[in-house]
């Protein structure tokens, strides 16, 4: 018994768990497993409800640009207010998403509740890196990010699996609604879990709350050059990544007239690939790049997301689109990193709004490509998938060039949760 708990306490240090982190990894594990039940078929959604494909670009190109709207706020709250209840609000702006889509079966109402229940990811994202850097140590990050980022992939695979199978049971319209409401049930258990584990910030009073900065302008003078070229490579990747976002369920699944190479279940097989080849790469990566140079990291994931349209073109088969997707599970290979490697270089009193502004800067940007790949998409679907491909490789080119490589972590901070 007392080696079971020696076992226990050496991988708990080592996987760098501590309360908070626990709490906040069971948050992600049900929000996210109800938003992948419906999110991935949305797309399919839409154009069942009568939206056409220029919705499915709309939804792609709002996505982004909501996200990078919300990412800055949502840094700015967890600055002011604190982690623990910024978690809170954002929660039940995702719950009210889910519950529009449930009550009003049309696709002008899926992309109203659309703009609140997407904004999750984005707006609460800076708020749980604030959490990962306020409660790990320096040379544990990369750790913190890397597991949160696991065990977002649980419900990234399981999700789409349970969904095509409503979808199955019920039909595309009954079943993603179905999908939705088990979405805001798991939501609302969710919030319960996160205010039980996740303690509040130390030290939250005026004078911390004075130190959070709600000028954008000011707080992007002390975004310091090496953060400033990584922003610029990534936004060259995500138009890469986000011109054929939205398209590939329907490359792969196809549409009632024009029916794909796979089923809708087959197509969250094909998530399970994806989310389960992300999850054996994360921690062995983690645990070398919190102790050497993160650059390689980087540039090898920035390659995988260039890589992954060329292929998918390429993939007219169930077998080709396995392929496929492990490339794109690889393409998380130092995604972790980056974002430990963002959390590193940010001012330490700015940490999650820091965070947020990267990824307004970042995605405001790139909503412009989701939108593109709409019309790139009804021009010809071969023209979207080499667009993204050439973005891609600007990207990982000017990476490689300009990149900096910070070398291994400095010297771990005390943590200040135990």
């Amino acid at each position: 018994m007392r080696r079971l708990r020696e076992g226990l306490g050496r991988a708990r240090g080592f996987l760098g768990l501590r309360r908070s982190l626990v709490g906040l990894l069971g948050m992600v594990v049900l929000v996210g497993m109800g938003e992948h039940m419906a999110e991935q078929f949305l797309p399919l959604y839409l154009v069942a409800l009568g939206g056409g494909f220029l919705s499915v670009g709309f939804l792609n190109g709002m996505d982004n640009l909501l996200g990078a709207l919300y990412a800055f706020p949502g840094g700015y709250l967890a600055d002011r207010i604190g982690t623990k209840r910024a978690l809170l609000l954002f929660n039940g702006i995702a719950m009210a998403g889910f519950l529009v889509v449930v009550l009003v079966p049309s696709w002008v109402a899926v992309l109203v509740g659309a703009a609140l229940f997407l904004s999750w990811t984005a707006i609460s994202l800076p708020a749980t890196m604030g959490l990962v850097a306020r409660v790990l140590p320096a040379n544990k990050r990369t750790m913190g990010v890397s597991l949160h980022s696991l065990v977002r992939r649980a419900p990234m695979a399981l999700g789409p699996v349970l969904g095509g199978a409503f979808i199955g049971l019920w039909g595309v319209e009954r079943g993603i609604r179905f999908a939705f409401l088990g979405a805001l049930l798991m939501a609302g258990v969710s919030l319960l879990l996160q205010q039980v584990l996740i303690e509040d910030d130390p030290g939250r009073g005026d004078a911390s709350q004075r130190r959070a900065e709600s000028n954008p302008l000011r707080l992007w003078r002390q975004m310091d050059k090496p953060l400033r070229e990584l922003l610029l490579a990534d936004i060259l990747v995500r138009f890469c990544e986000q011109i054929p976002y939205a398209f590939v369920v329907i490359w792969a699944v196809g549409t009632a007239a024009h029916p794909g190479p796979v089923s809708a279940i087959q197509f969250g097989v094909l998530r399970v690939v994806e989310m389960a080849t992300a999850i054996l790469v994360y921690i062995p990566v983690a645990y070398l790049a919190d102790r050497g140079r993160k650059k390689p990291f980087v540039v090898v994931t920035f390659v995988f997301f260039a890589l992954f349209p060329l292929v998918l073109w390429f993939s007219r088969s169930f077998g080709a689109l396995v392929l496929a997707f492990v490339l794109r599970g690889l393409k998380e290979f130092g995604e972790p990193t980056r974002k430990a490697l963002i959390m590193d270089l940010a001012p330490d009193a700015h940490k999650a709004g820091m965070f947020g502004l990267y990824y307004l800067v970042r995605d405001v940007i790139v909503s412009l490509a989701a939108f593109g790949g709409a019309f790139l998409w009804s021009f010809r679907p071969e023209a979207n998938l080499m667009a993204a491909f050439v973005f891609g490789l600007a990207g990982t080119l000017w990476f490689a060039w300009r990149g900096r490589d910070l070398g291994a972590t400095r010297p771990a901070a005390k943590s200040q949760e135990g």
